[in-house]
């Protein structure tokens, strides 16, 4: 049995679980309060809950130490990501216990990072990281979530549609330095991610059979695969293995630095002026990967092949970078008149086939 007292002016409320004594303030002056509490813990207690005092001593920064522990532990590949998100969430969230974490305050978190002009998906993924540690929370032994809140997720209006067309990627790479060429034409026709190119070494290349391999863990989404080389990609692995030859730095690297030995890092003051120089306005290299998804697409390239090429794990993304533009239902208008033209010049010859019957 339970019991209400008073310390000063102020309720307190002792009840009993598995024979261990738990007492709670319930910081109001009202006997009334007090019954409430007192009935609501023993309630969770007959239900073989843990009492809600328990997840009261647990803050957020508790479950977000445990978030970025569950993605250093699986060395997740989106770790700094994950350490931006909770660097948000902190600023709103520091010092909140579990029970304060619910759908309103969740509300004017992302009330707030609309104001300070976040894209919708960059507070999605922020919100992702809030359910993943609650959910990781919710599943310890024992638990230090009772429950996790409904967390709405915005509509994402901001995905980037950006692409190369074959005139604009050819100005780009005459206007880059020697060193970046063969690894932008690489990117260009496979799609591949930066970090997956700047990576790549000659262990992973099968010259002999013009084949690259990814294996499982050296991509982004866990998944290996393999890439057969067109003629133009084996003349660029070719110049790449000559220049190494004749730099007598024996790097592992594919594609290396400018300086011939390490990886590729930042480039991006190169790749700006490439851009200004020839043109083309402002893009980024990521758009080599829906540039290459629409092409294959285009070339008529059976989806799930060009998807095992650029890597795609989940047909929703593949369909989120299979981008369509006018030339595209431009194309689609060519191809239904020349059907149609068709049909018409079947429908004339059957019609004078005919005729030609009656008349004989």
């Amino acid at each position: 049995m339970g019991s209400i007292y008073k310390r000063g002016k102020v309720y307190w409320i002792q009840y009993y679980r598995n024979g261990k004594p738990y007492r709670e303030s319930v910081k109001s002056k009202k006997e009334s309060d007090a019954k409430r509490l007192l009935k609501k813990r023993e309630g969770e207690i007959s239900e073989g809950k843990l009492p809600g005092i328990y997840f009261d001593r647990v803050k957020f920064d508790e479950l977000s130490e445990d978030f970025l522990r569950d993605y250093r532990i699986n060395q997740r590949k989106s770790l700094d990501r994950a350490e931006r998100s909770v660097g948000h969430l902190k600023r709103y969230f520091e010092g909140y216990r579990v029970p304060d974490i619910n759908s309103p305050k969740i509300e004017g978190y992302i009330e707030r990072r609309l104001e300070e002009g976040a894209a919708n998906a960059t507070i999605n993924m922020e919100l992702s990281a809030l359910k993943r540690m609650l959910n990781i929370g919710a599943r310890q032994t024992p638990p230090k979530v009772d429950r996790v809140p409904y967390i709405p997720m915005l509509k994402e209006n901001n995905t980037r549609k950006g692409f190369f067309e074959h005139a604009e990627f050819v100005a780009l790479r005459d206007e880059l330095p020697d060193y970046l060429k063969d690894f932008v034409t690489f990117a260009y026709k496979t799609g591949w991610r930066m970090s997956e190119i700047t990576g790549l070494t000659w262990s992973q290349v099968d010259r002999d059979n013009g084949i690259v391999r990814l294996e499982p863990g050296e991509t982004k989404n866990d998944d290996g695969w393999t890439v057969y080389l067109d003629e133009e990609l084996q003349e660029v692995f070719n110049g790449q293995l000559e220049a190494r030859k004749k730099s007598r730095k024996l790097t592992p690297y594919v594609f290396p630095g400018n300086n011939g030995d390490e990886q590729i890092k930042d480039f991006r003051g190169s790749w700006n002026n490439a851009c200004k120089d020839a043109n083309i306005g402002k893009k980024l290299f990521h758009d080599f990967r829906r540039t290459a998804v629409r092409n294959m697409v285009r070339a008529g390239i059976p989806e799930a092949i060009a998807m095992k090429i650029s890597g795609h794990k989940t047909r929703s993304l593949f369909d989120r970078y299979n981008i369509v533009n006018d030339a595209d239902f431009q194309l689609a208008a060519q191809k239904q008149e020349l059907y149609l033209q068709t049909q018409k010049d079947t429908v004339s010859s059957t019609v004078h086939k005919l005729n030609e019957k009656a008349v004989k």
